[in-house]
C-alpha cells in the first residue's frame, strides 16, 4: 500500500490482466481513461462518429504497431510505412496486435480469394508435388502454376486471362463521316486531335472524304499502324493569326487508345479509352491464364484452372474424394481442407479461388482475412476487428460468433468495433463511447459487462440493446406501387434465367445470404436496364441515382464541403465581402487547391511532413499558416466575423446556424444534419471518412437538389457502419424520398430496414451456385400463417418478425409470394 494515499500498488504489467489506457486524445477522444480485460471478447459500441474507432484502432492498435516497430532494426524501419504515435499518455498491458479493418481501397485485379487466403499457394504445391504429369514431362516448380509469375503466366495475356482489342467498328462508329468531321471517335479532342488530322492531311490522306469511301488499305494504316512518321505541318489558321509550321508526329488510333488505357494516370481518360476496347478471353489460354505446360498437369482428373473455378465447398468435396497417392498428396490435401474449413464456416463457401478481390465486398474481404488468422494458430495477441458482421446475413451471425470465440479460446484478446446487437450481447466486456458524435462524443460511458450498460443514462446503445420486446402500436400502412420494372431472363454471374419485378413508388428491400446475387441483381442488372430506358418517353423513371460506399475522394484535398458543392457557395459569400470586392478577388482566391490565396509553404495542405529517418515521419502544422491552409492576406477577409479557415473548421451543426441567412448553404447543411452527419467538420478530409459516412454524404448531396422528377435510388447496404440509432435517422430520410413520389431499392441485411419495407425480394437459398434465385417476393406479411418453404426463407421471415417485435413500426411477419399489386408494369427484359 502507498502510505500517502492508501491506494494499492498496481501489479506489474506482466501480471496485470487489463489493458489500461490513460489520457487518450486521438481525434475527438477527451483524454479518456479506460481499463479493458485481456483474454476476453470486448466490443466497442457507440453512435457513428462517437470515437470508438479512434479508441480501438487509432489508439490501441496504433500503439501496438508503434511498439512493434520499435523492436525492428533502425535501418529496416526506414523501409516500412510506419504510422505515427497516437495521442495518449500511456497504455500498459498491451500485447502485439493484428488489425482486420474494413479496407476502403480495393486490392489489385491480380489479387484473388486464393491469394488472400493463401489457398492458392497450397493448391499450386499440390499440383507441383502430387499432380499427374504427361509422359516424359518435367516436374514443374509451384511458381509455374501461378498466373502472377513469369514462369506460369500465359505470354499472350500476361496471366490476366483476358485481352483488350480494338476494332474498326469501335474506333469509327459513324463511317459516313469524314476524318475532318470526327469519324475517328477514339482520337483525343481539342488541339491534339486536330494535330493528328493535320499530320494525316500532310501525309497525303483525304480527310474530307467519307470514311467508308476510303481505300481499305488506307483505313487499316490510319487506324492500326505502329509507324510514327514525323512531318512538317503547315497549319491553316484564321487570317489574323500567325502561321507557324511545326514538327508533327503521327500516332494511330489503336496505338493512342492502348497507350492511354495502359499508362494514363487520369481515370477519366482511361474510362474514355476503355469505350473503344473489346474485352474478350485470351485466344491462347482461353481465359485460363496459364502456360500450356502447367495446364497439362492434372489432379483428380482436373487442371488447376478447373479447380480454381469451383466454389470452395465443391473444391473441398473433390479433395475429400480424390485418390491420394503418396504422403505428399495426403499432407497437402489435408492442409488445403483445413484452410477451406474456416472460410466456409464464415459463410463464404460459395466463393471460388479465382474470384478477383476487387469484386468482393469489404465484409467478404475482412472475413477471408479472419479465416486465415483462425488457421494461423497465433497465441497471446490482440485482434482488432472492424465490424466483422458487415455484409453478413443475420442467419450466419452464429457462425461468426463461433469464430470469435475460437480466437479467444486460443489464448488471444479480441477487440471488435461493432453495431450488430447480437454480437454486442455476446461480448464478455463492453466499452460504450458517446454520448453523441464528434465534439459531443469522445467519452467512455461504460466499460464493463454488457448487462451493466442497462443502468447507464445517456447511452444510445443501451436504449436499443435493452429495448422492450413488445409489438409496436399502429403499424405503418404498406404503400401501393405506382408501376413496376420487370426483369426477365437475367443471366449474369450466378443469376440464371432469373425473373424479378421491382415495384415503383415504394420502398423495396432485397435480401439474401452473402453471395446470393443481391448486388449483381440491383447494382448491375437493374441499374443497367433502367439506365438504358431513361430516354424512353413512356418510361416512368426519369432519373437513376446509385449511392454506394466508395470514397468521395482519395486525397485530403477532397472534403465534405467540396463534394457537396457547399464550398462553392461559401467561396461566393467570401468573394462578395467588402474586403474581397475592394481587392478585386474572385472565388478562386478562396480555394486551397490552386495558387493565389493558399499558403505556398504547405501548398494548401495545412501541414508539412517532417522526416524522422529511423522513426515514422510525422506531420506538423505548417509553420507559415499554422494549419489554416491560406496565406495571411486571404485570411484578412471575413464573413460574419470568421475567415475562411475558421468556417471550414465549423461542424455541420454549427455551420447550420452560422449560415441560416444564406439559403443555398442552409439547404445543403440541413440535408447533412437531417441524415445524421451534424458532427462532421466542413473541411473534414475525405480520407478520414468511413464508407457509411461517404454514402450518407452522397445521399445528402442528392437530397439537397430538390428534384421533382421520379427518381430511382439504388443503395447497397446503406446501414453498414451505422449504430441502430443512426439507422432510424437514415430510414426517415429514405422513407421521406418515397413519400415524395420516388422509388428506393436497398440491398440490406438489417432486418429492421427490411421490416419497414413495402416490398421484399429474397434471393437464395444459398450463396454462389446455390443461390441466384428468387426464393420469395412480396409484402412483409401480418404473421406466420403460411408454410414458408426453404430454410433461408424461414430464417429471413423469422428475423423480420423479430425486428418487428423490437419496435420498428412496419408491417412485418413472413414473406408471402405475390404479384406486384399494379399489374405487369413496364417490361424491362433481356
Amino acid at each position: 500500500m502507498h502510505q500517502a494515499t492508501g491506494t494499492p500498488t498496481p501489479p506489474p504489467a506482466s501480471l496485470d490482466p487489463y489493458v489500461r489506457v490513460r489520457g487518450a486524445r486521438e481525434h475527438n477522444l477527451r483524454g479518456i481513461d479506460v481499463d479493458i480485460p485481456r483474454d476476453a471478447l470486448t466490443v466497442f459500441t457507440g453512435v457513428s462518429g462517437s470515437g470508438k474507432s479512434s479508441l480501438a484502432f487509432g489508439t490501441l492498435y496504433a500503439e501496438a504497431q508503434r511498439r512493434y516497430f520499435e523492436s525492428v532494426a533502425p535501418y529496416a524501419r526506414r523501409l516500412i510505412h510506419q504510422i505515427g504515435a497516437p495521442k495518449v499518455d500511456s497504455v500498459t498491458g498491451l500485447p502485439p496486435a493484428v488489425s482486420l479493418e474494413q479496407r476502403r481501397s480495393s486490392p489489385g485485379s491480380r489479387s484473388s480469394v486464393g491469394t488472400v487466403t493463401l489457398l492458392s499457394n497450397s493448391l499450386r504445391m499440390l499440383y507441383s508435388r502430387a499432380g499427374t504429369y504427361p509422359p516424359g514431362a518435367e516436374r514443374l516448380d509451384s511458381d509455374a502454376f501461378s498466373p502472377n509469375t513469369a514462369a506460369g503466366a500465359c505470354p499472350s495475356c500476361h496471366g490476366l486471362g483476358r485481352i483488350h482489342r480494338t476494332s474498326e467498328e469501335l474506333l469509327v462508329p459513324e463511317p459516313e463521316l469524314s476524318i475532318r468531321q470526327g469519324a475517328i471517335a477514339a482520337w483525343p479532342g481539342a488541339w491534339q486531335g486536330k494535330n493528328l488530322r493535320d499530320v494525316l492531311e500532310t501525309l497525303g490522306h483525304d480527310v474530307d472524304r467519307p470514311w467508308r469511301e476510303l481505300p481499305a488499305k488506307d483505313r487499316e494504316w490510319i487506324l492500326f499502324t505502329e509507324e510514327q512518321p514525323v512531318v512538317t505541318v503547315h497549319p491553316v489558321r484564321e487570317a489574323e493569326r500567325i502561321q507557324r509550321p511545326y514538327q508533327g508526329t503521327y500516332m494511330s488510333a489503336h496505338r493512342y487508345v492502348m497507350r492511354t488505357f495502359a499508362d494514363s494516370k487520369s481515370a477519366t481518360l482511361r474510362a474514355r479509352a476503355e469505350k473503344f476496347l473489346a474485352d474478350s478471353p485470351c485466344p491462347v489460354c482461353e481465359g485460363r491464364r496459364l502456360r500450356p505446360e502447367a495446364l497439362a498437369v492434372t489432379f483428380a482428373g482436373r487442371t488447376i484452372a478447373e479447380l480454381a473455378t469451383l466454389a470452395l465447398t465443391d473444391l473441398d468435396g473433390v479433395l475429400a474424394s480424390a485418390p491420394l497417392d503418396g504422403e505428399a498428396a495426403r499432407v497437402l490435401a489435408e492442409d488445403l481442407r483445413s484452410r477451406i474449413g474456416p472460410v466456409t464456416e464464415l459463410g463464404l463457401g460459395y466463393l471460388s479461388l479465382d474470384r478477383t478481390a476487387p469484386t468482393l465486398s469489404a465484409g467478404e474481404l475482412q472475413r477471408l482475412r479472419l479465416a486465415t488468422q483462425l488457421r494461423s494458430g497465433l497465441f497471446g495477441v490482440v485482434y482488432v476487428l472492424d465490424e466483422p458482421s458487415a455484409g453478413l446475413h443475420p442467419a450466419d451471425t452464429e457462425a461468426l460468433l463461433g469464430v470469435l470465440d475460437r480466437l479467444k479460446e486460443a489464448g488471444n484478446t479480441v477487440f471488435v468495433v461493432e453495431h450488430h446487437l447480437d454480437v454486442v450481447r455476446h461480448a464478455d466486456w463492453l466499452v460504450d463511447v458517446g454520448p453523441l458524435a464528434g465534439e459531443h462524443g469522445g467519452q467512455v460511458l461504460h466499460s464493463g459487462p454488457p448487462q451493466e450498460l442497462a443502468g447507464v443514462a445517456g447511452s444510445a446503445t443501451a436504449r436499443h440493446l435493452f429495448a422492450a420486446r413488445e409489438p409496436a402500436a399502429a403499424p405503418r400502412q404498406v404503400r401501393a406501387a405506382t408501376g413496376a420494372v420487370r426483369l426477365t431472363g437475367v443471366d449474369r454471374h450466378n443469376l440464371q434465367a432469373l425473373e424479378a419485378q421491382f415495384p415503383l413508388g415504394v420502398f423495396t428491400a432485397v435480401t439474401g445470404v452473402s453471395g446470393s446475387g443481391k448486388s449483381t441483381l440491383v447494382g448491375q442488372v437493374l441499374a443497367r436496364e433502367v439506365g438504358e430506358r431513361l430516354a424512353e418517353a413512356d418510361f416512368p423513371v426519369r432519373r437513376l441515382v446509385e449511392v454506394d460506399q466508395k470514397p468521395i475522394g482519395r486525397t485530403p484535398r477532397s472534403n465534405l464541403a467540396t463534394y457537396t458543392g457547399l464550398f462553392d457557395v461559401v467561396r461566393r459569400l467570401f468573394t462578395a465581402a467588402p474586403e474581397a470586392r475592394a481587392r478585386g478577388w474572385k472565388a478562386g482566391r478562396f480555394s486551397f487547391n490552386v495558387p493565389g490565396g493558399r499558403c505556398e509553404t504547405c501548398q494548401g495542405e495545412g501541414f508539412v511532413s517532417v522526416e524522422m529517418l529511423f522513426l515514422p515521419s510525422t506531420y506538423a502544422p505548417c509553420p507559415e499558416c499554422a494549419g489554416a491552409r491560406y496565406n495571411a492576406e486571404t485570411l484578412e477577409v471575413r464573413y460574419e466575423g470568421l475567415n475562411i479557415a475558421e468556417v471550414l473548421a465549423l461542424t455541420v451543426e454549427s455551420a447550420a446556424g452560422f449560415f441560416a441567412d444564406a439559403p443555398a448553404a442552409a439547404r445543403s447543411l440541413r440535408a447533412l444534419e437531417e441524415i445524421g452527419l451534424g458532427y462532421l467538420r466542413l473541411g473534414q478530409p475525405a480520407t478520414e471518412l468511413s464508407g457509411g459516412e461517404a454514402q450518407r454524404i452522397k445521399l445528402a448531396t442528392e437530397l439537397q437538389r430538390l428534384r421533382r422528377d421520379h427518381t430511382l435510388y439504388l443503395l447497397d447496404e446503406p446501414t453498414t457502419g451505422l449504430h441502430p440509432a443512426d439507422v432510424r435517422v437514415l430510414l426517415r430520410q429514405l422513407h421521406g424520398l418515397v413519400d415524395a413520389g420516388h422509388s428506393v431499392v436497398v440491398v440490406e441485411h438489417d432486418m429492421e430496414v427490411v421490416a419497414g419495407a413495402d416490398w421484399v425480394i429474397d434471393l437464395g437459398p444459398g450463396g454462389g451456385t446455390a443461390g441466384g434465385r428468387v426464393v420469395a417476393a412480396g409484402t412483409p406479411g401480418a404473421g406466420p400463417r403460411v408454410r414458408l418453404g426453404p430454410t433461408r426463407r424461414r430464417q429471413t421471415a423469422a428475423l423480420i418478425a423479430r425486428a418487428r417485435v423490437r419496435g420498428y413500426k412496419g408491417e412485418v411477419g413472413t414473406l408471402r409470394p405475390s404479384a406486384v399489386p399494379v399489374g405487369r408494369g413496364p417490361r424491362c427484359g433481356r
